[in-house]
Order: structure tokens, then sequence, then C-alpha cells
């Protein structure tokens, strides 16, 4: 099968007549009452090709036989190659040498429909054989073939599967490459059976209201979106309809987004580069992971609900950052009770400003709803707007922490600037952890030379600090030492 010569799409073996249910291409059987409504609205609603199948051409005759239509102009001529079906185009090259060239030279209208076998453009392949396979045969030569560019693309008979992601692949790279204006694409089946993984990047997420019933991805198990458009609402339908889901990635979504998360199966969820108003996780009962990094919102809501298996929770921005677990609202001062702690999480990671007094301040009270956590990862961040300095008698006060005299045993303090308040909360973790094996501190690389030594010289302090007994490493190094703080779910 090649191009510009006319590519057959009769099947083999296959009975292509049917109820007119099969227009919708999707098999009686298979069809809810609701379901037949929706397709015969979503079908009706596609724009309409600028070319159509029904129209018949008729010339009046002429003794001589003269070929007069050849002699129009090249750019009349082009006009009416492209307002012939593709198919008919193509054939116009074998008629004589003046029409050879004009196929390719003329912006090319592709409606797959009228690929089908027998010109019937209003019968769609009720299902996955041979039909659609040669429809997606020419479909493929006539993009391979044509140097475009298409006007009008419409791609609504084939049944893309796993197998065939080379060859969508392949066609969405040629028509962006040759161009193309107006983009129909309707893939079917709705039940995206064999889809593992689905990574989506630059995309306007679909309005899921206008969906099928039953539409399901019933085996994905992990959904990467990024620089998206995705609603609130099309997110917890996709959530809905994935039972196996495992992960998913969302990463510089370009609205204001509200994720509720509510799945039974979901084990990491990672948000990055975002904009969150809140993240509610309210029923995920194998999440292990539940990742925040570099959102651009100026405060996120965390809810956190129903997660018996979340071991690592971060990067939280207390006093930026509302946390709120179950029913209640951490606030400085929250006292650690049953309904305000999560004991499953292990490693913490926060990001704070030393220097804002009201974020250092809701920093015992984060560190208090996690009694277990053994590693704590603590950024710090620039303070472009100091506010008042939190003297001794804070963290004095501020304990007993029960994470902190208890279980951790590591700290990673990354982006140290060698302020009062950051030198300050290093004392009370070093005089207070009884179980600490190791705490592991980053000096920001930009600091000036005067500024180093300073920080040189308060780390000399802090090594001499009451250490608990058999805790000796404290160390300064380089940022790359940070790459073996373990994320990975072996942890």
């Amino acid at each position: 099968m090649s191009w510009p010569s006319c590519p057959t799409t009769d099947p083999v073996g296959e009975n292509t007549t049917g109820p007119p249910a099969t227009r919708h291409g999707l098999a009686p059987e298979t069809l809810s009452p609701d379901d037949s409504e929706l397709l015969e609205f979503l079908y009706a609603s596609l724009p309409e090709p600028p070319v159509s199948t029904f129209p018949s051409l008729c010339c009046a005759a002429d003794e001589n036989r003269t070929d007069r239509v050849s002699r129009l102009p090249d750019d009349l001529l082009r006009r009416v190659v492209y307002l012939l079906p593709a198919k008919d185009g193509a054939r116009t090259t074998v008629l004589s040498s003046r029409w050879r060239g004009l196929w390719h030279s003329a912006p090319l209208a592709l409606v797959d429909s009228h690929l089908l076998p027998g010109g019937d453009a209003g019968v769609r392949p009720a299902r996955a054989g041979a039909a659609s396979r040669a429809v997606t045969n020419a479909v493929s030569a006539a993009l391979e073939a044509h140097p475009g560019p298409f006007p009008f693309v419409s791609l609504t008979c084939s049944f893309i599967v796993g197998a065939d992601r080379p060859v969508l692949a392949r066609w969405f790279h040629l028509l962006a490459t040759k161009g193309v204006d107006v983009l129909v694409f309707f893939n079917r089946p709705w039940l995206c059976a064999s889809l593992r993984r689905l990574w989506i990047g630059a995309w306007v997420f679909p309005d899921t209201a206008t969906l099928p019933r039953g539409a399901a991805f019933p085996n994905l198990r992990e959904l990467v979106l990024g620089c998206s458009i995705i609603e609130d609402k099309d997110l917890k339908f996709v959530l809905a309809v994935s039972p196996l889901l495992e992960i998913l990635a969302i990463s510089g979504i370009q609205t204001l987004l509200h994720a509720r998360l509510a799945n039974p199966s979901l084990r990491c969820a990672q948000f990055c580069l975002s904009i969150l108003e809140e993240v509610a996780v309210v029923d995920a009962p194998n999440l292990e992971r539940l990742f925040f990094c570099h959102n651009k919102s100026v405060s996120t809501t965390v809810k956190i609900g129903h997660v018996p298996k979340l071991r690592f929770l971060g990067y939280l921005e207390p006093g930026v950052n509302t946390l709120q677990i179950g029913d209640t609202i951490i606030k400085a001062g929250t006292k650690a009770s049953t309904s305000t702690t999560l004991s499953s999480v292990q490693m913490l990671a926060l990001q704070l400003q030393f220097g804002v007094r009201g974020e250092v301040k809701m920093l015992p009270s984060f560190l208090r709803c996690f009694p277990r956590v053994e590693t704590l990862i603590v950024e710090s961040e620039e303070t472009l707007e100091p506010t008042n300095k939190l003297g001794v008698k804070f963290w004095k006060d501020a304990a007993p922490i029960e994470c902190v005299r208890s279980h951790l045993k590591t700290l990673y303090f990354r982006e140290l600037h060698g302020t009062r308040n950051e030198f300050k909360f290093l004392m009370f973790i070093a005089e207070n952890a009884r179980k600490l094996e190791g705490m592991y501190i980053v000096v920001k690389k930009d600091l000036s030379r005067s500024a180093r030594e300073a920080t040189a010289a308060k780390l000399t302090d802090l090594r001499c600090a009451n250490w608990p007994a058999g805790t000796t490493n404290c160390y300064t190094g380089p940022v790359h030492f940070l790459e073996e703080v373990p994320f990975g779910a072996s942890n």
C-alpha cells in the first residue's frame, strides 16, 4: 500500500455492514442507552470537514471531448484537488502529466472515515479488525507521502492500543513537522485496558464529564502530568477510575489545583512547580510517600486523613503551609495527641526561613505531629525581611518533642546561612536528640568569606555542645553529599 496511488481499505473476511449503532465505532451490545446517546452527541459535535464524499461530479457533454479542466491555472487546480476526499485527490496523479504534481503541492484535508471501504463514511468499524487496521495503514501512508500542510485532519476510526504507540507517535511527529491547523483525534476503545504508564506533557486535559459510562484505566500504575492544565474534577475522576495506580507525579500544572487523593493502591504522590491551593489526602491506605517541591503557591493547605502507611512527607513549610491532621489545624503551641499525630512517618523534610519569627515558632508544632521521625531534613531559605530573633528560652520551652528525644537518628541541614536562629535550632537538636547518630550540615555555597569564617567558628562551638553519649558525627561538606539522602522506596 503506498500513496499517492489509491490504497484499498477493503477488509478481508470482515462484514462492515451493520445496524446504525455501529456508526459510533462500538458494537451495539457494548453500548448502554446513555453511552449510545453520548456517542451520538460527540460524533455529531465534531467539526465539519472541508471535504465530503457525498457530492458527485459530472460534466456537460462535449462533442470534441476537450479537456478544459486541465487548462485551468495551477492555483485553481490545487483548490480542486484540496476539496476532494483524500483517496480521490490521490487518484488525480494518474490522470495525466498535467495533474501529476498537483496532489503533492496542494494542502491535504485528511478524514480517515473517508478511507473506509465502500466509501461509506458514516459507518465506523465496530471493533478492531481488518477494516480499522487498513484505515490506520492508509493514514500512515498519507501522512508519510504528503509534504503538507494539513489544514484539517480527522482521525476517529482507529483502535490505538499499546502496541500501536510508535504509530501514534509518528503521526503526531509528522503533523507537528509538516503543519496541522485543525486536528480531531478520537481513540477507541474507551477502556484503556492495556495502558500501564501514562506521561502527558504540554496538554490541556480533556473534560472527563464527556466520557461515556465505564471509561477507565483498569491497569494504569503510573501517571505523570507535566506542564499541563487539569481541572480538580478531572484529576479526581482519573484517580477514581484507576484502581491499580501506584505513582502520581504532577509537575508544572498551570491552573490553581485542589487535589483530592482517594485511591486504594496509590503509593507515591509528588507535586512540584505547581500552583497548589490544597492537597487533601482523604483515603490512601497504601500511600508511603507524599512529596512537595518548589511549588508556586504563596500558601498551600495540606490535609492528612487516612494514611496508615505514610513513611515520607515533605517538603512542608512551617508558617507558610497550613497543616491539618484529621479535623485539627496545627497551630503554634498545638499539643501532641492521638488526633494530631502521624506515627507512621519516619522521614520528614521541612523548608523554612529561620529569620522569620512566625515560621520558626511553627517548627516545634510541626515536629510534634510526627513522633517517630528517624530522619529529619531541614532546608534553610534566605530571609529577605528578617523579623525578631528568638532566644534560648524559646527552644527550652519547646522541649520535650517526642521525635527529637526518642527517635531521631539523622539530621540533614541544607543551605546553612550561619544565622543565630539556625544555630539555636541545631544546638537544640544536638543536646536533646538522645539517639542521634549523625548531623550532616551543608553550608550555603555563595556566602562571603567573612560569613564563612564566622559560620566555621560557630560550627566549632556546635561540636563542643553537650551531645548525648556516643554521638560524635558532625559533618560539614559540599552539596553533593546530600545525594545520599535516602529518598528511595527502600527507606
